[in-house]
């Protein structure tokens, strides 16, 4: 039995072995097949996407110059428009150009409105001001005018009272000049006469107040015309000091 059994298993192993090889060998025959028909759409792949990429080439191309001849006409067609409106903006019938221009017009008459206000009132104002200065200055002059009047009338005033003072003192110089020349005449004429005449006083009217005096060896004449001038150039700096 069991070498029955031995001999039945090495037959099936054997069948088992013939059936894969018969298996593998199919299976060879299918992959080499699959390859070649692999190799051969490769090939048709690649031949495709050449194809396919020329064709693209050449659509990008067109659509390039489309583009550009689109451009083109654009760019002519805006230049076109420009010129159109450039045309009417110089014929002054745009209405892009009438528009502002009125705004500005308007306002151009507005701001000359004002400045002729403004220099209205400028005018009036430096006017005002030229009465006012004017005003001021003929006041002025009046004043001036008064206090001038005055100070020369208050200095001839001064000069009269001085002058009448001179007159005053001169006279009173003259008359005891006058008894000088009596009494020296009469000592001439009766040189034998016992009786003296006494003599005026001098210091008296020379110095009315006591006060220190300078003893002159000159004659009373002499001394009243010295007293003169000095009181005369007393009142001269006198006079200038007050000026």
């Amino acid at each position: 039995k069991f070498a029955k059994r031995k001999k039945a298993t090495t037959k099936n192993m054997e069948v088992d072995f013939t059936e894969q090889d018969a298996s593998s060998t199919d299976e060879e025959d299918t992959v080499s097949s699959s390859v070649s028909e692999d190799g051969d759409s490769s090939e048709m792949n690649d031949e495709d996407c050449e194809r396919r990429r020329v064709e693209c080439m050449d659509e990008m191309t067109t659509l390039e110059k489309q583009f550009g001849d689109l451009k083109e006409q654009l760019y002519k067609e805006r230049l076109c428009q420009v010129d159109i409106k450039l045309q009417e903006v110089i014929a002054a019938c745009a209405q892009e150009y009438l528009e502002p221009l009125a705004n500005l017009q308007e306002n151009m008459q507005i701001r000359t409105k004002v400045g002729g206000i403004y220099q209205e009132l400028c005018l009036e104002s430096v006017k005002n001001k030229y009465d006012c200065e004017i005003q001021a200055a003929c006041q002025h002059w009046e004043s001036e005018k008064l206090l001038l009047f005055d100070t020369v009338h208050s200095d001839l005033e001064e000069k009269i009272r001085r002058l009448e003072e001179d007159r005053h003192s001169i006279d009173i110089t003259s008359e005891l000049w006058n008894d000088g020349l009596c009494s020296r005449k009469n000592k001439t004429k009766d040189p034998f006469c016992p009786v003296k005449k006494k003599k005026p006083n001098l210091s008296f009217l020379l110095n009315p107040f006591p006060r220190p005096y300078i003893v002159y060896m000159l004659q009373d004449l002499d001394v009243l015309e010295d007293w003169t001038a000095i009181r005369k150039v007393f009142e001269l700096t006198k006079c200038k000091s007050l000026l």
